[in-house]
C-alpha cells in the first residue's frame, strides 16, 4: 500500500511513502502523527487503520481543513502504541 504525504507548497507534489516506512516510524516512537494529502482515497487510510488497531495500537484520523475551498484539507492521522 502506498499513501501519499500532505504536500509541503500547494504547488508542489506530495510524496509516496510505503506502508513499510510507516511501521518503521511508529516502531521507534510511542505516539506518531501523519499529515496525509487529500490525494489518498478513503479507502486506502481505513485499511491503514485496519491494519494498525490489528496491532493493538490506536488510531485516530481526522481531516483538517487549511483553506475555504473544498479541496483544501489534508488527512490528520495519530497513531498511538
Amino acid at each position: 500500500m502506498d499513501l501519499k504525504f500532505a504536500r509541503a507548497e500547494i504547488d508542489g507534489k506530495p510524496k509516496k511513502v510505503d506502508l513499510e516506512k510507516i511501521e518503521q516510524a511508529v516502531a521507534k516512537q510511542s505516539s506518531v502523527i501523519f499529515y496525509f494529502d487529500r490525494e489518498n482515497s478513503h479507502k486506502d487510510l481505513l485499511e491503514l487503520q485496519d491494519h494498525f488497531e490489528a496491532k493493538g495500537k490506536s488510531f485516530y484520523m481526522s481531516e483538517v481543513k487549511y483553506g475555504l475551498a473544498d479541496n483544501e484539507y489534508v488527512y490528520q492521522v495519530h497513531i498511538v502504541n
